[in-house]
């Protein structure tokens, strides 16, 4: 009997914030990092491109918004991520050169009406975009600068490092996002955050313990030194770390095999042992023979269903 064994990486790492061009440097840096350390997939944080722009209000308002908030805005918009441009190109060259499967959290700018999304796209180990899941339901202020997806988005992907799937930060608070994860199968199970909370590292542990699934959750460290210094004055109540990380790689069995990461940059590499996914479903299994089907049916709308790649 042979279980897949796979290494991964998660990257916790400071964005170029408000910077395109410089953030798909780091991109590449940290793929080639990975790279070199032998990992088969690496996920980065929410936003990494740009930036999860906390701290920031948009000088916003309910009723009302003003010039300074539209130039902020308008500096975000120019520096979020159109999927098809030469600054994706650039990724998908490394993320070919390098081997690996890559999920990468940014801000993503629609070509036709500028709409932007907070997305996690998902690269094949030869450069192509597998496909993409935009946030279904940003949180907060985030609404007022992210719109929101549908079902169509919630995809997920059978390759040969296993099944992959994910949501985004406080996506995974949704129980019935999860439960339409977990239905195609989910092996590793992908959660980019800027949640840097302590209360977060259970969050994550419950989903690997719920889903028996691996759990990659990767965050940025980010100081208020790092913002540039247009913002620095907007900032000046935040607190010198502004974002700690706490990244982490978590087992099906809900033992933690990496991380957390706090305070500092890094990258987490677990190697991950698949028949540890089959071990756990000996006592619970959410979909299998602890599901209720009797009881309990979900259906998602417009979900797509578990894509298989080619090796």
């Amino acid at each position: 009997m042979n279980f897949k064994n796979i290494r991964v990486g998660v990257v916790q790492a400071t964005p170029a914030l408000f910077d395109l061009e410089k953030s798909v440097d780091l991109v590449i840096r940290w793929i080639e990092k990975a790279a070199q350390e032998g990992c088969q997939l690496v996920l980065f944080p929410e936003s990494f491109i740009p930036c999860y722009p906390r701290g920031l209000t948009f000088d916003a308002i309910v009723g009302r918004r003003t010039d300074k908030g539209r130039t902020v805005w308008l500096d975000y918009w120019a520096n979020s991520l159109e999927v098809d441009s030469t600054q994706t190109r650039r990724i998908q060259e490394a993320v070919k050169k390098a081997n690996v499967y890559v999920a990468l959290g940014v801000t993503e700018k629609e070509p036709v009406g500028g709409t932007l999304h907070c997305a996690l796209l998902y690269f094949g180990k030869d450069g192509h975009l597998l496909g993409k899941h935009r946030k279904l339901k940003p949180t907060g202020l985030e609404r007022y600068i992210w719109g929101e997806s549908d079902g169509s988005t919630l995809v997920s992907f059978d390759t040969e490092v296993g099944k992959l799937g994910g949501l985004i930060c406080w996506e995974n608070y949704m129980p019935l996002a999860r439960t339409a994860l977990y239905q195609q199968g989910i092996e590793i199970y992908l959660a980019p955050t800027a949640d840097a909370r302590d209360s977060w590292q259970a969050t994550m542990q419950h989903i690997a313990l719920e889903g028996r699934c691996f759990v990659l959750a990767s965050n940025q460290f980010v100081t208020k030194a790092d913002y540039p210094d247009r913002y620095q004055a907007d900032l000046i109540d935040e607190p010198a770390i502004m974002s700690r990380g706490g990244s982490v790689i978590i087992s099906p069995m809900g033992d933690v095999l990496a991380g957390p990461l706090w305070d500092q940059e890094g990258l987490l590499i677990a190697d991950l042992d698949f028949s540890v996914v089959a071990k756990s479903k000996l006592d619970f299994d959410c979909v299998g023979h602890y599901a209720r089907n009797d009881v309990f049916n979900l259906t998602v709308t417009n979900q797509p269903p578990i894509q298989k790649i080619a090796d």
